[in-house]
């Protein structure tokens, strides 16, 4: 575990290549020591979208430690233009076609988070019971619903809903969005590829997320979608926020304060 003043990250991750792929071309990053989380999936068959979602990984895996939020942001969109880069670049050497690769990061510095993604991997946060997601999915299937051209029903029965409509490295410049708050103790977020929600919904994830510690919770949801079919690679992270040390020492004095009282209250009675 680590931990800055205000809490202790406890961090699971899993990754399965799936029931129908040969290559895994998702690659992940934990670096709580840094505040950052990563999952970035790969478009673009072997040698392409494996280089890709590896390039955004290596470089990310750079960021050092930040002085404030704002430097922490600027430090990954900076290593997110060379990768974007590197990337554009390998795939007018290949002459095959467009690769790049989808990205969703959590940053933390102090209280303060911020998500940022490109493509439809996805964030979200459990926070008292609650699962909400954090990304909204860069794909045609958003852009037809947000313009009112069908309706959620059609949606649910759509030929191309992983269409996507932003990626790292398909473009010359990054093109990313960003949603931005404020933690709270035993807030939990999940990071993944769209290979885990083509399989799961919310609810089996929220679910899975709230039983299970970080860790256990990230091989319960691989380990159900492998049960599903797993079409797609598969990756998830799971962190959740704890109390700091001085915190849970603090905590476990008072719990053991509390136990003598009552076990005296028991022998007087």
């Amino acid at each position: 575990m680590d931990y800055n003043e205000f809490f202790t990250f406890e961090t699971g991750q899993a990754t399965d290549v799936g029931r129908k792929r040969t290559v895994n071309e998702d690659n992940f990053l934990s670096r709580p020591d840094c505040g950052l989380w990563v999952v970035s999936d790969g478009m673009g068959g072997h040698a392409a979208g494996d280089y890709a979602s590896y390039t955004i990984v290596q470089e990310l895996n750079s960021i050092g430690m930040s002085a404030s939020p704002d430097d922490l942001q600027a430090r990954f969109m900076e290593r997110i233009h060379r990768a974007n880069t590197a990337i554009f670049e390998h795939a007018q050497e290949l002459q095959r076609g467009t690769i790049g690769a989808t990205l969703v990061a959590l940053l933390v510095h102090g209280e303060d988070y911020a998500c940022i993604w490109s493509g439809d991997s996805r964030i979200y946060l459990l926070r008292d019971g609650k699962l909400v997601q954090q990304t909204r999915d860069h794909t045609e299937l958003m852009m037809l619903l947000d313009s009112g051209t069908i309706t959620e029903e059609e949606a649910q029965n759509w030929p191309r809903k992983n269409v996507i409509t932003r990626a790292i490295g398909v473009t010359e410049t990054p093109q990313c969005d960003v949603v931005s708050g404020k933690l709270a103790l035993d807030d939990t977020f999940i990071l993944c590829s769209d290979g885990l929600t083509e399989h799961l919904s919310d609810e089996d994830i929220a679910e899975l997320a709230a039983k299970h510690r970080p860790k256990d919770a990230c091989e319960a949801m691989i380990e159900l979608t492998l049960e599903r079919g797993a079409k797609d690679n598969v990756t998830v992270i799971s962190m959740r926020c704890l109390p700091p040390p001085e915190l849970e020492e603090e905590n476990d004095l008072m719990d053991d304060v509390l136990e003598l009282d009552t076990s005296a209250g028991e022998a007087e009675a």
